[in-house]
């Protein structure tokens, strides 16, 4: 879109105000609301915005080892450029416009530690061998009768869920809940968010939501916006969603699976399907591209301590590096069909993921694939039983592996491995400093 288009758009839709954001490395959205006037200035000179949210973690605090922005920098305003495609109108929040930012680098490229610009590099790498990636997000997310100030008042600890028991796929339950449901299906339609499937999974409280597909940088936008949209609707009936990877021993994990596929950058037929209806010889160099790479990128794929609760044996999650034809045990599924529906469905993946990132991961893992040509490995029919490569079992591991591989460094960059190398290394920190409630009920009066 042009200047004079967003202004015909402001005026005709009474937009009063304009929110801005971008999201961080652990995929939160931080921003601001500017005025009309502010936003159409900064759509033709950019704007700056404090480039501390790749300075501090997930909850305000400051890292000490981060080398782009810190003390040593002053925390100074990054470039910032107004991605005019990513226009939406906020169906909650009338006359508000919202629009993503993209960082800029002091020598006016992209920004390389920023998540949309790390995917969108990735994304030029595919476009320039002749392939528009495709991908989708479908989360997993469970609901609570809780607010901020409730969950903090009981630890986060004996919430009350939004319904009780375990009932997938119930149309009872969503029913019930009629008037949060389809304020959430509506609202998200609006807001370019599509959910083409909303249902409960086996739980209390939890719905899995699978989103419309559409290009890389397109589908990972509707991904990240997504979470945030979800939490904002949810707090207007009085509800806090959670998208963690394991809020609960006893319950199932929450997954974020990423279906992905590569079409043709001129045709835009889908390179996955076959005439017979299995996979294309460039589907199978892809998957077994994401087999040779998972354990190296996994910390980006499962970027949290509380990813690893999640992939344990026997919990609907991958330990290793499998992959199978429409099996939902595996790392990797592979589902071969016609041109529309041929995909393949990375199922490592939680709904703690940052989708810029994760999806950028996985792509550049598909693409090491067919520019190495590498043989697809055997299926797995059982990926709990049988003696395919391990996945890291910590963030710690995970990240050394990140920081050691050639691979990411080569497809992500190396400033990017560099900073989220350290970010992990820093969150690991965070938590070998907690004392938490399973180590105070076990050692607190017996030891």
């Amino acid at each position: 879109m042009q200047a004079g288009e967003i202004r015909e758009l402001i005026e005709k839709h009474n937009i009063k105000r304009v929110k801005l954001g971008a999201f961080d490395i652990d995929s939160t959205l931080r921003g601001k609301y500017v005025s009309t006037e502010k936003f159409l200035s900064a759509v033709q000179s950019g704007l700056g915005f404090c480039d501390v949210i790749f300075g501090w973690d997930i909850a305000d605090v400051l890292y000490d080892n981060a080398k782009f922005t810190g003390w040593h920098t002053g925390y100074p305003d990054a470039n910032c450029r107004i991605a005019l495609d990513t226009f939406r109108l906020i169906p909650w929040e009338p006359g508000t416009a919202f629009f993503l930012l993209d960082f800029v680098a002091k020598d006016g490229k992209p920004l390389p530690i920023a998540p949309r610009q790390v995917l969108q590099r990735v994304v030029k790498r595919a476009e320039d061998l002749g392939y528009a990636p495709i991908f989708s997000a479908e989360y997993e997310f469970f609901f609570f009768r809780e607010t901020p100030e409730s969950l903090r008042a009981k630890n986060f600890r004996n919430l009350t869920p939004l319904t009780p028991g375990m009932f997938g796929y119930s149309v009872l339950r969503a029913s019930g809940n009629s008037d949060l449901v389809i304020e959430l299906i509506d609202h998200l339609a609006a807001f370019n968010c599509t959910p083409e499937g909303f249902h409960t999974e086996t739980g209390p409280g939890v719905y899995e939501a699978a989103i419309a597909v559409d290009e890389a940088v397109g589908a990972a936008d509707k991904a990240a916006l997504f979470k945030t949209a979800v939490k904002e609707i949810a707090a207007r009936h009085d509800l806090i969603p959670t998208f963690m990877a394991k809020w609960n021993p006893d319950l199932p994990g929450s997954s974020g699976h990423l279906h992905q596929s590569l079409s043709s950058a001129r045709k835009h037929t889908n390179l996955f399907s076959s005439e017979n209806g299995g996979m294309s010889a460039l589907m199978k160099h892809y998957i077994a591209g994401l087999v040779a790479n998972l354990p190296e990128l996994s910390a980006v794929i499962c970027p949290t301590i509380n990813s690893y609760k999640r992939t344990v044996p026997g919990a609907w999650a991958p330990i290793n590096a499998t992959w199978g034809i429409d099996n939902r045990t595996t790392a990797i599924r592979a589902i071969p069909g016609s041109s529309k529906s041929a995909r393949v469905e990375l199922r490592l993946a939680g709904a703690d993921i940052n989708p810029y990132l994760a999806m950028a991961a996985s792509l550049a893992a598909g693409l090491d694939g067919i520019e190495r040509k590498l043989e697809l490995p055997p299926p797995t029919v059982n990926a709990y039983a049988g003696d395919a490569a391990p996945l890291p079992r910590t963030l710690a591991a995970a990240t050394k592996l990140f920081r050691e591989s050639k691979m990411a460094r080569c497809w992500l960059g190396d400033d990017f491995v560099e900073h989220y190398a350290g970010t992990r290394e820093w969150e690991v920190r965070q938590f070998e400093k907690a004392v938490t409630d399973w180590e105070l009920a076990r050692y607190f009066e017996s030891v």
